[in-house]
């Protein structure tokens, strides 16, 4: 008589995750996560680390999280994955401003962004 549970947003071969609040405009992220679009998840894990962008510390997160979700939640393969697709999203602007000559106000937009990152399972070509 209970509720019945939710179906998976994801197909039987994916995981995913989604990080919020990431205090980044969403076009800087934007060029980090295209930066691992496609890539085997090790190579994208190594490209992150060694990444000069602030932002792709908080992106390597996202990821690690995503395969922690592939593994203990799913039970797929670690070495077989791949990140199948990763996306940016807007979240609020903090609207801060600074008084300019002759009683202007020089507005200040502080922009929050979201990043979802989902991984796929593929069976290597032999």
């Amino acid at each position: 008589m209970g509720k019945e549970k939710n179906p998976r947003r994801v197909a039987e071969n994916e995981a995913m995750a989604k990080t919020r609040m990431l205090r980044t405009s969403p076009q800087k992220l934007n060029l980090v996560a295209g930066m691992i679009r496609g890539k085997k998840v090790e190579k994208a894990l190594a490209d992150l680390t060694f990444s000069k962008k602030r932002i792709a510390v908080d992106v390597k997160k996202c990821l690690q999280s995503a395969i922690a979700n592939a593994e203990n939640n799913h039970g797929l393969d670690v070495d077989e994955l791949v990140v199948a697709e990763a996306w940016v999203g807007k979240n609020l602007i903090m609207k801060r401003g600074r008084p300019r000559a002759r009683g202007r106000f020089g507005k200040i937009i502080k922009p929050f962004s979201e990043l979802t990152i989902k991984v796929r399972q593929v069976e290597e070509q032999a």
